[in-house]
């Protein structure tokens, strides 16, 4: 005997008890397939037709947000001075929440008004014609010069008359109509002085600047009401990374209060469901973080675009949910179930017993035997589809217990 035979030998002597064991075991198996065919019945899953509620629902994921949010963001760079409340804390409308340091606030507030006011007395004096020193002194110097001119006026007449009676020279005529000229002319200078002093680009010049001292004056004036932070209307602090001391730059958060006595929820449904949406479907809301509480809520506002959401093609759905504890937290995720259908004490089959191949049908057991009846189906959700055309207590094979596919006509029998 060779060594392999023998190492053979040895193997089998060990494991003879195991081999014989096994080998009872497939017979027993064997000869129970064989004498149930001989029998003719096929141990199968049967479910009873009954009468229930039906619920169809699309199951997904959600994300919370606040109905009525505000949040605060600094408008320049500020030292946080006074933070008076805290997270989770309850406040009313107008309450003082935290201020700002306003020093440099109120010292640019102070310049800008300084340039408006400036802008304004320059805006005033070009529409009077001047400052009220310069408008008195030319209106003098208007009196004076009418007063020349006159005087110019009778002298030129006097020597008119005197050159007629041979009295006066042609040159001294000449000299009194110049000097009636020029006492003319300075009283036009001075009227136009009182009416127009300034050109129109000194007049735009004045205006611009006078708009600029406006804006900047509103500007300072607004960064002193946000230094000061008050609540719009009331509701719950539910974000505030900020403290008495810190520093905050331009845009940085501040604070967050939201009224959570009513919270949106932003579900993501898949696309080939947003078919089945309607707006007031209703909508029940878990939390994994709280087993055994149920939010309820409505559809509000269905999907106006496809979006890839990780690997999904989704609508985001919007559903308003009912908070009055306000246990519900912003961007708290959930579990969000929309009900899309709902039928009362209607026929309910298993899912598993609805067949189909164009039409549905189903596996009617009668006197033990398998006949395929069609249903209508109604509705129906992961464990249950609503039926048409079956009594009610009928039984309904579902599948069998050794493999075999089923077919119209097969005896069968209750799987144990």
């Amino acid at each position: 005997m060779s060594p392999r035979d023998k190492s053979r030998a040895g193997f089998l002597g060990r494991h003879r008890g195991w081999i014989i064991a096994l080998a009872i075991v497939a017979a027993v198996i064997v000869l129970a397939a064989f004498i149930s065919l001989q029998r003719g019945d096929v141990p199968v899953r049967i479910a009873q037709v009954n009468r229930a509620d039906i619920r169809a629902t699309i199951t997904t994921n959600g994300k919370i947000t606040p109905v009525q949010d505000f949040e605060a963001h600094a408008v320049a760079p500020a030292l946080v001075k006074r933070v008076l409340v805290r997270e989770g804390d309850q406040v009313k409308a107008d309450q003082l929440l935290l201020e700002l340091d306003t020093s440099e606030a109120q010292a640019e507030a102070a310049r800008a008004l300084a340039q408006l006011r400036s802008a304004q007395a320059s805006m005033d004096a070009i529409q009077a014609g001047g400052s009220r020193e310069q408008v008195l002194t030319t209106q003098a110097e208007l009196v004076k010069a009418r007063t020349d001119r006159d005087a110019a006026q009778r002298n030129l007449q006097a020597l008119r008359r005197l050159q007629q009676q041979g009295a006066a020279s042609i040159g001294e005529v000449q000299d009194a109509e110049n000097q009636l000229q020029r006492a003319d002319a300075q009283v036009n200078l001075l009227q136009q002085e009182l009416s127009g002093r300034y050109s129109r680009p000194d007049v735009e010049q004045v205006r611009a600047q006078e708009e600029q001292g406006k804006a900047a004056y509103a500007a300072a004036q607004s960064l002193l009401q946000n230094s000061i932070i008050r609540a719009p209307h009331a509701g719950i602090v539910y974000s505030l990374p900020v403290h008495s001391g810190s520093f905050v730059n331009t845009g940085d958060l501040l604070i967050q209060v939201a009224d959570l006595a009513t919270v949106d929820v932003h579900a993501y449904v898949d696309e080939p469901d947003i078919a089945r949406l309607a707006p007031g479907e209703n909508v029940g809301i878990t939390w994994d973080a709280m087993p055994g509480r149920h939010w309820q809520g409505t559809v509000t506002r269905l999907p106006a675009q496809i979006i890839k959401y990780q690997t999904r093609n989704v609508g985001e759905v919007v559903c308003r949910v009912s908070n009055p504890d306000g246990r519900l937290i912003p961007n708290t995720n959930v579990n969000v179930s929309i009900i899309t259908a709902e039928h009362h004490n209607v026929l309910v089959v298993p899912r598993e017993a609805v067949r189909m191949d164009g039409t549905a049908w189903v596996f009617l057991i009668v006197n033990g035997q398998l006949q395929q009846r069609p249903v209508q189906v109604g509705i129906s959700n992961l464990t249950q589809a609503e039926v048409k055309g079956l009594p009610t207590g009928a039984q309904v094979a579902l599948g069998t217990t050794n493999g075999q596919p089923l077919r119209a006509g097969m005896a069968v029998r209750r799987a144990e």
